[in-house]
């Protein structure tokens, strides 16, 4: 007879965290306050600071937790842009009310300049990095890029529900998205030119 597996449990940490992305995720970064969160765990407050740190800390916590970007390159380079693609695109954009989105904390939280630090650092150090060492560019500006790309397009898909995106056949999407990374990951970015100096066009004259 197989035994049943015994039930996961989950830590206080990580109800601290559910709580944290639900909260961000539906208020803006000002409006969520660590007492909040504590009540929706029924906690004491103090067992968050001691779990995170910070405000800053937590909302970081929550935003990687939310969108997970270790996953996007857990394949090989040659099926990067068909797998970032399929990451964003993964999601049915018909949703519940309540259900949330991995996007809705970025989108909740973008109008605070706080949170839009914490959020820059977090798509800098997890997303851009990650995927100019995976692409094996010494320029950042390709995966910032892509990023900018595959944000813009599941914002707009999965967060306003724009309906050319919604509305349009999943595969014939997926694979005009995927032709657009591809592109971007095959880009050589130019070294830049470093202007010529008064000195310098002397040198270039006398010789």
């Amino acid at each position: 007879m197989q035994r049943e597996s015994a039930p996961v449990k989950i830590t206080t940490r990580d109800r601290i965290l559910n709580a944290a992305i639900a909260r961000f995720s539906r208020h803006s970064y000002e409006a969520t306050g660590l007492r909040d969160i504590a009540a929706d765990v029924g906690i004491d407050v103090a067992y968050v600071h001691r779990s995170f740190g910070s405000k800053e800390r937590l909302f970081a916590a929550a935003v990687e937790a939310s969108l997970q970007p270790e996953r996007f390159f857990a394949g090989a380079k040659a099926d990067l842009a068909t797998d970032l693609t399929n990451h964003v695109l993964a999601r049915d954009p018909v949703r519940d009310a309540d259900e949330i989105a991995p996007l809705d904390i970025v989108v909740h939280s973008l109008s605070s300049p706080e949170a839009a630090s914490v959020l820059r650092e977090v798509v800098v150090r997890n997303f851009i990095t990650p995927l100019a060492n995976k692409l094996e560019m010494s320029s950042q500006t390709p995966a910032s890029l892509i990023a900018s790309l595959l944000l813009g397009v599941g914002i707009l898909r999965s967060v306003l529900g724009v309906a050319p995106l919604c509305d349009a056949d999943r595969a014939a999407l997926q694979q005009m998205l995927a032709e657009q990374v591809a592109s971007l990951c095959a880009a050589k970015p130019q070294e830049p030119q470093v202007a010529a100096t008064p000195a310098s066009i002397g040198v270039e004259a006398e010789a």
